[in-house]
């Protein structure tokens, strides 16, 4: 049997600049189109109760996307799946804009669709971060990545105004202005990876496990790790996402409805994804030093808190709508960043790419369910009761980690 060197790789800090710079870049195509997707699909066809059909469609656009660049992330490595996705995914953005200029509802569909592609690939690459990471920092170092989407996340949904004034400008439609920013954020992204993420983190540490150079590994198909982690880190990632992307989605329409500009929206979907990830390294370090499990648990309570605050604040209350989506986003933050790490743990070195997509895909469909539920659910009922339903089914998470937790004990690790 190989042993396995544990200490630090000398290329992991090379690795780790080269994927902030590409995240920086994509984190404005990420957020861009969160802020008014929702927005143009209720413009173009008519009604609250289709606004959560682009966060359902490019949600299930990622998880398509998510086990695509998984398995080309296994068989070629992460920097060619990572790149793929980018250029898909701005492709799926010039489309929205296209669509919006003809007003053709079926390419808006099948753009939204393909966008999707960005989203799945800003979040594997979370995956390359710990992939050279020893086990006792991968917390930290899958969070670093994480973080570094902030600054263009935040960016980008208070460009808004200046990208609607910019799409007047050069006479195509204000709510597709910011799609521009993704195409150019996500094309960007993608060829920084293509140019600069060499050595490939995937293929060196298949390589340093297996002593073959320069080659992917084809994996036992029966190595699958430890499945009852797996379930677990599986659990309270799709539980994270389902319940963020739901409150998230219909928080502008919310506000909209309630007289609030498209600027003030932006404002408080900026507030939200700053504390999805900017907490990130708090949220590593948690991992690393207190336990995935406790970090896990943690974000179950903070999203059933983040349900009960917007479900109480008041429509007029920017402040409070945004203090409820920063503790989403804070809960979304602790629920990623601990079940990324149980799932790095529980998956084998020569199938963990292909797992981590397999994963991915599960986490995307349950974010496509919350997004379009979100507009049916608020459409039938009210803002409030999505929000209450969401923080309910937050607390799923607590009764899987109990039950992990004793298996764990009574097996003795």
């Amino acid at each position: 049997m190989t042993s396995i060197d544990s200490s630090p790789h000398p290329d992991q800090r090379r690795v780790l600049t080269v994927l902030v710079v590409a995240q920086v870049l994509s984190g404005a195509g990420l957020a861009a189109g969160i802020t008014v997707g929702a927005l143009l699909a209720q413009e173009m066809l008519g009604g609250a109760g289709w606004a959560g059909l682009p966060s359902a469609l490019f949600t299930v656009g990622s998880a398509v996307a998510a086990a695509l660049i998984g398995r080309t992330s296994q068989r070629l490595g992460r920097r060619t799946g990572l790149a793929a996705g980018y250029a898909v995914g701005a492709v799926g953005a010039l489309g929205v804009v296209a669509a919006a200029m003809a007003d053709s509802v079926a390419l808006l569909l099948v753009s939204l669709f393909v966008y999707g592609a960005g989203t799945a690939t800003n979040l594997q690459a979370r995956y390359a971060g710990a992939d050279l990471a020893t086990p006792g920092s991968r917390g930290r170092a899958l969070s670093t990545v994480m973080v570094a989407t902030t600054l263009g996340a935040v960016v980008g949904p208070n460009l808004v105004e200046q990208l609607g004034a910019l799409a007047r400008s050069i006479g195509i439609p204000e709510l597709s202005g910011p799609f521009l920013l993704a195409a150019a954020a996500y094309a960007s992204a993608g060829l920084v990876l293509w140019l600069l993420l060499r050595p490939d983190p995937l293929l060196t540490a298949l390589a340093r496990e297996t002593g073959v150079e320069g080659v992917a590994v084809k994996g036992d198909e029966g190595a699958d790790g430890d499945r009852r982690m797996l379930l677990l880190g599986a659990t309270v990632m799709v539980l994270s996402q389902l319940v963020m992307v739901a409150i998230m989605t219909m928080t502008p329409i919310h506000m909209i409805g309630h007289g609030h500009s498209v600027g003030a929206a932006g404002l408080v979907i900026a507030v939200h994804v700053a504390a999805m990830y900017l907490p990130s390294p708090i949220s590593g370090l948690l991992v690393d030093r207190v336990g995935r499990l406790p970090v896990a648990a943690a974000s179950g309570v903070t999203l059933v808190a983040a349900g009960i605050v917007a479900a109480l604040a008041p429509p007029a209350s920017v402040p409070l709508l945004a203090l409820a989506l920063a503790l989403l986003g804070l809960g979304w933050s602790f629920g990623l960043v601990s079940g990324t790490a149980i799932i790095t743990d529980a998956a084998p070195t020569a199938t963990r790419a292909k797992v981590q997509g397999t994963v991915d895909v599960a986490i995307a469909i349950a974010g496509a369910g919350g997004g379009l539920a979100s507009g049916m659910v608020v459409a039938a009922g009210s803002y409030a009761l999505l929000s209450l339903s969401g923080g309910v089914l937050a607390l799923a998470v607590l009764p899987v980690i109990v039950w992990s937790a004793r298996a764990k004990a009574a097996n003795g690790v």
